[in-house]
């Protein structure tokens, strides 16, 4: 893949993911009208916790990140129809072994509602995540179908599939919700069950894309398949790792419901405002990275992607950056004006700040993660990010114990986020020395230079957006004080501003980052109209 078809593919994921993300926050905002920070959203987030812990871990996590680079080593020595026929051996063992677990679960579930003495935060959550566990199957096996198109290069459909399930949440949220206005409880059941009609459509839609590159429905139980067992044995590894990384996000979430009703609320409304620019950049790079860098290694080309990692890490903590302090800058206002409506009062909007500010310097250490990460996959290496997640693992949970029991109450969802933003500080740190002594370096030197002219930069856009947020607070435009309108205004005008002078600013410094990324446009712009 040339350096334009790897930034073209990107964009075609970034945008996707974008609106993924946007209907995300639509969705996000209006659970947060209908929930707030209470109980019944707290619930719903623990519960929608385990499905994910299983994507992570069957899905998009460990077995796509071992899958897609046997997947194509297959194709190059074996020819397409030979891989084809490893895909449908593990979509079956995949298929299998989802049954078993999701059926055990949901057997535990049961005698555990009818058995035990649960109290009110238990007696809420465990049904709900009885409904929602089945999307594990759909969702995992959407997963691996996003995997198989990823190897061929297949970004849209695959990019596209998640809005589907923020679609349906939203539809649900506007045409069945309000059905039960008064009845809070019967609403976050209509969400859960929304989630699995979601799961079912994700899968579904993939299915046609897939026979067009040869996939063909059926069972195979033939799993002493070399390759397979291959996969397998570098699946192992990272699904450990994945594992206690998913745990500890899942103690995350037990420890914030220990602290109260709303700190898992208060935690995922933050979350959400971070995953934006993360999905939109840093996911839509790292979808395209791995098969990319799994192409390299089939080549044994290591100063491609050698180079192809130092282009990555430029381009995305040029837009990191800024994202991550304007983020911490704007924190109060940016949550006053995406979720403060109805039932998410001035105290919700309290508590997701506080979150907020402790989460936003993490945007830049969660997106290196996901550069270096398939760097270590694409060479068949899951041992080495397991390793140092255990560590990672440690470290947050010494973290968040220290700062639960050490913090004030209405701090210590805070530290939760903090710990996490520590932890996968360490975890960046690390993959890069190790990375380094595997490979050489990226080019260190060209990665720090660019980070010191984006961090330089940034310096500029944020006085800058302080400046004009609070001339704007001072001096309303037009609008009478305190009005939603103008609020939104104050904010965007700001975010326009910063932004403004950032670009103007890198421009001004010959930032090769904005120079590669407007010849691209410009290249983009220029097919377009040639193919018009």
């Amino acid at each position: 893949m040339g350096k334009t078809h790897f930034i073209k593919s990107t964009a075609v994921v970034g945008s996707f993911t974008a609106l993924s993300r946007v209907l995300g926050l639509v969705r996000d905002v209006i659970m947060g009208s209908l929930f707030g920070t209470s109980l019944y959203m707290s619930a719903f987030v623990v519960a929608f916790t385990i499905p994910n812990l299983f994507r992570k871990l069957f899905g998009e996590g460990a077995l796509s990140a071992t899958f897609i680079p046997v997947f194509i080593e297959s194709r190059h020595r074996d020819g397409d129809a030979s891989a084809w026929t490893m895909a449908r051996e593990v979509a079956t063992m995949l298929l299998t072994a989802l049954l078993i677990l999701t059926a055990a679960g949901m057997l535990l579930l049961t005698a555990a509602m009818h058995w035990l003495d649960l109290g009110e935060r238990a007696a809420m959550i465990m049904p709900l995540l009885r409904v929602m566990l089945p999307y594990a199957i759909f969702i995992c096996l959407a997963a691996l179908s996003m995997a198989v198109l990823n190897s061929y290069h297949h970004y849209a459909v695959p990019a596209a599939t998640p809005c589907l399930l923020n679609l349906v949440l939203i539809l649900a949220a506007v045409f069945i919700c309000p059905r039960y206005a008064h009845s809070p409880e019967k609403q976050v059941w209509i969400f859960s069950w929304a989630v699995i009609a979601a799961g079912i459509l994700q899968l579904a839609v993939q299915l046609p894309v897939l026979m067009k590159f040869g996939y063909r429905p059926g069972l195979s139980f033939r799993w002493n398949d070399p390759r397979v067992a291959r996969m397998l044995t570098l699946m192992g590894p990272a699904a450990l790792g994945l594992a206690v990384t998913q745990f500890n996000v899942l103690i995350d979430r037990m420890l914030a419901t220990w602290i109260g009703d709303w700190a898992p609320a208060a935690l995922f409304f933050s979350e959400r405002l971070i995953y934006l620019p993360l999905g939109i950049f840093a996911v839509a790079m790292s979808t395209v990275l791995l098969p990319t860098f799994s192409g390299h290694m089939v080549q044994t080309d290591t100063e491609r992607l050698k180079r192809t990692l130092n282009r990555a890490l430029c381009n995305l903590l040029f837009v990191m950056i800024p994202a991550a302090v304007g983020l911490l800058v704007l924190a109060r206002p940016i949550v006053e004006m995406i979720f403060q409506w109805k039932n998410f009062t001035a105290r919700s909007t309290d508590l997701t700040v506080i979150a907020l500010q402790f989460y936003a310097p993490g945007l830049v250490v969660f997106s290196l993660a996901k550069v270096f990460v398939p760097a270590f996959y694409a060479r068949q290496d899951t041992r080495t990010p397991v390793r140092i997640g255990l560590y990672t693992v440690l470290l947050n949970l010494i973290l968040n114990i220290t700062f639960v029991l050490t913090w004030p109450l209405y701090l210590k969802h805070g530290g939760l986020a903090l710990a996490t933003v520590l932890a996968e500080a360490f975890y960046a740190i690390a993959l890069a020395f190790i990375l380094h002594r595997r490979i050489g370096s990226p080019g260190w030197r060209q990665i720090a230079s660019s980070v010191a002219l984006s961090a330089a930069c940034t310096a500029m856009m944020a006085l800058t957006v302080i400046l004009v947020y609070s001339l704007l607070v001072i001096h309303p435009l037009f609008l009478p004080p305190g009005s939603r309108i103008l609020l939104m205004m104050n904010v965007l005008v700001s975010i326009a501003a910063g932004m403004g002078v950032y670009f103007a600013a890198a421009a001004g410094l010959k930032s090769p980052e904005l120079a590669y990324v407007l010849q691209v446009i410009r290249r983009r712009a220029q097919t377009s109209s040639e193919n018009t």
